[in-house]
C-alpha cells in the first residue's frame, strides 16, 4: 500500500514506520498517490498566531474574542477541550474556562500571516479557491509532472513548510471532489491528513449524519430532521424529485452528495456575488450587548473574506431571524465599496438600530454584495460625513503602524474602554 511519512516525506510501500526517518507519522491509504483535489485548514488560526507571537501563552487555554459581553471568535485546543467554541458568548466561554488569556483580535496581522501561507500555496498550483484568512481548496491535477512528486507529498511539504518557517499547523483533507476533500480535513484535527478515496466513498458517508454538509446549518438540519433524514443513509432512501420537491435546490444537492458525488471545480477566479457570515444562537436572546459582540465579530469575518478574496463589496445587508423564524433583511448600498471591519460594522450597526423589533433573535448575519476588485476600496469621500474620509485615512495609516510593529503599537479609544 502507498505510504508517505509526514515528517520527512519519503514515500514507500508499507509499514507503520518510516524506513528513512523511523517517525511514525506515515500515512497510508490505497488512492493516497491518485488523488488531487484537497482542502487546506489552518488549525485554530487566530490562537495559533497569537501563541507563535507569544511563547508564555504555550499550553494556556487562550480565546480570541471580546469582552465579558462579547462573543467568541475562536479559541486554542486547549480550550476546546474545556468547552468552548466559536459564537460562544464570552461570558458562558469564562464560565467553562476561567483562566483563559483573552485578546482581542488582530484582523490586519491575521491577513498578513495569511498571505504568506497563500503564497506558499499558489507554488503549489494556480487554482487555489480560498474560503477565509485560514481555508482553501486546491486542485492539483497535473502537478506531478511540475513537481515530479504526486499531490499528496507536495500536501505533505506545505504544512510542513508552514509548520517549520511560519510556526503555525494545518490539516489536510485529500479526496477526489471538493465535498470530500473538506469533510476530511475535519477528521483529524490538529496536524491532520485524512483520505477519502473514491472507493470508499458510500462505506464512508454510510450512518454519517447530514450536519457535516458545509452550509448545513441549524435551521437545515432541523428542516430535514422534520424529514426523517438524520444521515447519509436516511438520504439514500428518497428519491431525487421527492428531494427536490421537499426542499427546492439543496434537494438535488442532497441527492448527489448522498452517493459522494460532487461536480463544483475549484477555481482561484470563481465570481463571487457575495460574501456573508450569520450565526444561530444557542438560545434565542435580545441582548443588545450580546447582538453588538456578534455583529462586530460577524463584520470581521466577513472582511477576512473579503481581504483573502481581495474583494470589496457595495452593498452591506443585516439579516436577522425572530424567535418566531421571521426572518428580518436589510441593506444599503454605500458611496464606493468597502472590505474594512470597521465600516461594515458601522454600517450594520446602523441597520441594526432601525430594526423596530428588538428580538428576541434566534440568528443574526452579515454580508457584503454587489462584488468587485479591492481597487479603490474605501477611498470614496462622503458628504454627508465630512470626517469619513478623515477617519479611513487614519485607519489605514493604524494598520500600515500595526503591521509593521504589531497591532499593539497603537489602540483605539473604543477599544482601551
Amino acid at each position: 500500500m502507498p505510504a508517505l511519512c509526514r515528517s520527512c516525506l519519503t514515500t514507500f510501500d508499507e509499514g507503520t514506520r518510516c524506513p528513512a526517518c523511523r517517525s511514525p507519522r506515515v500515512l497510508s491509504h490505497p488512492e493516497l498517490f491518485s488523488l488531487s483535489i484537497a482542502h487546506m485548514d489552518c488549525d485554530a488560526f487566530y490562537a495559533s498566531v497569537e501563541k507563535r507571537d507569544d511563547p508564555s501563552l504555550a499550553g494556556k487555554p487562550v480565546i480570541i474574542g471580546g469582552g465579558k459581553r462579547g462573543v467568541v471568535s475562536t479559541a486554542c485546543y486547549v480550550a476546546r477541550i474545556r468547552g468552548v467554541r466559536s459564537a460562544m458568548p464570552m461570558f458562558k466561554a469564562l464560565e467553562l474556562c476561567p483562566d483563559a488569556v483573552v485578546i482581542k483580535p488582530r484582523g490586519s496581522h491575521y491577513a498578513a500571516v495569511s498571505k504568506q501561507i497563500r503564497a506558499m500555496m499558489d507554488e503549489l498550483t494556480p487554482a487555489v479557491e480560498p474560503l477565509s484568512l485560514d481555508e482553501a481548496f486546491l486542485d492539483m491535477t497535473g502537478t506531478e509532472r511540475l513537481h515530479h512528486h504526486p499531490p499528496a507529498v507536495m500536501l505533505a511539504r506545505l504544512v510542513k513548510r508552514m509548520e517549520d518557517e511560519l510556526g503555525l499547523t494545518g490539516s489536510i483533507g485529500l479526496s477526489h471532489n471538493k465535498f470530500l476533500a473538506k469533510v476530511a480535513s475535519d477528521l483529524d484535527k490538529p496536524r491532520g491528513f485524512s483520505v477519502i478515496g473514491k472507493g470508499e466513498t458510500m462505506d464512508f458517508l454510510a450512518g454519517k449524519p447530514v450536519r457535516m454538509i458545509w452550509g448545513v446549518g441549524a435551521a437545515a438540519q432541523s428542516s430535514l430532521e422534520r424529514a426523517g433524514i438524520r444521515t447519509f443513509t436516511d438520504l439514500l432512501r428518497w428519491d431525487k424529485q421527492a428531494l427536490i420537491e421537499r426542499f427546492g435546490g439543496m434537494g438535488e444537492r442532497l441527492w448527489h452528495l448522498a452517493r459522494g458525488e460532487d461536480f463544483r471545480r475549484i477555481s482561484a477566479n470563481a465570481p463571487v456575488k457575495s460574501i456573508s457570515n450569520e450565526t444561530t444562537f444557542f438560545e434565542d436572546t435580545s441582548d443588545p450587548d450580546l447582538l453588538d459582540g456578534h455583529l462586530w465579530r460577524l463584520s470581521e469575518k466577513v472582511a477576512d473574506r473579503a481581504k483573502a478574496k481581495g474583494r470589496a463589496g457595495r452593498v452591506v445587508t443585516l439579516k436577522l431571524k425572530r424567535a418566531d423564524f421571521k426572518l428580518i433583511t436589510k441593506r444599503t448600498s454605500l458611496h464606493d465599496t468597502t472590505q474594512s471591519a470597521d465600516r461594515i460594522y458601522r454600517t450594520a450597526r446602523s441597520l441594526f438600530d432601525t430594526v423596530a423589533n428588538k428580538g428576541p433573535f434566534r440568528l443574526i448575519g452579515v454580508g457584503i454584495s454587489e462584488i468587485t476588485g479591492a481597487d479603490g476600496a474605501d477611498t470614496a469621500g462622503d458628504l454627508l460625513d465630512p470626517q469619513a474620509a478623515q477617519r479611513r485615512a487614519a485607519e489605514k495609516a493604524t494598520d500600515a503602524i500595526r503591521a509593521k510593529f504589531g497591532d499593539g503599537a497603537i489602540l483605539k479609544g473604543r477599544a482601551i474602554r
